[in-house]
């Protein structure tokens, strides 16, 4: 709709994903499967860690919030994906576009911090063994809950409110939810200012987060090396290797697709690339922290063997 010399734009349409018309429902089943799998994955985390008492202690309660946090990211775009697929005009209206990339944003965000949490509640049960409880205090644990969340808040609302005051001179999407950069191409005000603070709080909430987790890691390199152990080496890897594992899952898609695109990078690979952080990213973290995890496996056995026990009685 016009009026004067502004457009005003009622619905994006949202171009998905480039697959074949005669391969649609194969992959509308393949993102089924694997958003089910994230839903199902996350939750068992969370229920786990919520039931057995052995599983609160401070790693767990950040495992819990990255597990919620994973959950409600893929939420975020995965209903409206595989909704658009079986549509014939893969719309969403203006408020739904800035909701979905105001929560997009939040619970990435969200992901970012509490990645950072884990990594020093690891520095300081790996150097500071003794020190441990006093120091991963429950205020302390508390507190760092309430920063991430708030923090993100912040950051997903001041994105939210400058997208806002943009004027678009289109609203095709090339892309399979309401991506910021996707957004700003579409625009016809100005954007300096958006690209701007995605500059500057594109440091803070991802490049910082991301040096703090390898300052925190090369301390504690540096203090198994100061008294090299096998058995030292051994429990690095088993209490780090899924933290590890998840950090370069998120952060390397993430900063190579923002931080770092390069020229050539078509649409096709952008929304690739998209697809990995946001969809198999949260689908993978609840098998590599599961399967790697002893802690987990045997919460789960003592309540499978305590409903048993329930059952029988």
């Amino acid at each position: 709709m016009k009026v004067g010399n502004r457009t005003f734009i009622s619905e994006f349409i949202l171009l998905g994903l480039p697959i074949d018309p005669d391969q649609r429902d194969l992959f509308y089943a393949l993102f089924l499967a694997m958003y089910v799998t994230t839903v199902l994955g996350n939750l068992l985390i969370i229920v786990l860690i919520h039931l057995d008492s052995h599983l609160h202690t401070p790693m767990y309660l950040f495992l819990s919030n990255l597990s919620f946090s994973d959950l409600c990211f893929s939420s975020v775009t995965m209903p409206k994906l595989l909704q658009n697929m079986q549509s014939q005009v893969p719309s969403i209206p203006y408020a739904g576009c800035l909701t979905q990339m105001y929560f997009f944003l939040f619970f990435a965000d969200l992901e970012s911090f509490l990645l950072v949490a884990m990594a020093y509640d690891r520095y300081v049960a790996i150097c500071f063994p003794l020190h441990y409880t006093t120091i991963m205090s429950p205020k302390l644990c508390f507190s760092l809950l309430v920063l991430s969340w708030v923090l993100t808040m912040f950051h997903a609302v001041l994105h939210t409110l400058l997208m806002a005051r943009l004027c678009f001179c289109a609203n095709t999407i090339p892309h399979f939810f309401c991506d910021m950069s996707a957004l700003l191409k579409l625009a016809c005000s100005d954007t300096q200012v958006n690209e701007l603070v995605i500059f500057i709080m594109g440091g803070l909430i991802l490049v910082i987060p991301f040096l703090l987790i390898i300052t925190s890691y090369a301390r504690i390199v540096s203090s198994i090396l100061k008294v090299p152990s096998a058995r030292g080496i051994c429990k690095v890897f088993s209490t780090c290797g899924s933290h590890l594992s998840v950090v370069s899952l998120f952060y390397g898609t993430v900063i190579g697709l923002y931080l770092c695109p390069s020229a050539n990078n078509s649409t096709v690979k952008e929304t690739i690339m998209a697809m990995m952080y946001t969809v198999v990213t949260p689908m993978l973290n609840p098998f590599i922290y599961s399967l790697r995890n002893k802690d987990m496996k045997g919460a789960l056995r003592r309540i499978i063997c305590r409903k048993k026990i329930t059952f029988s009685v």
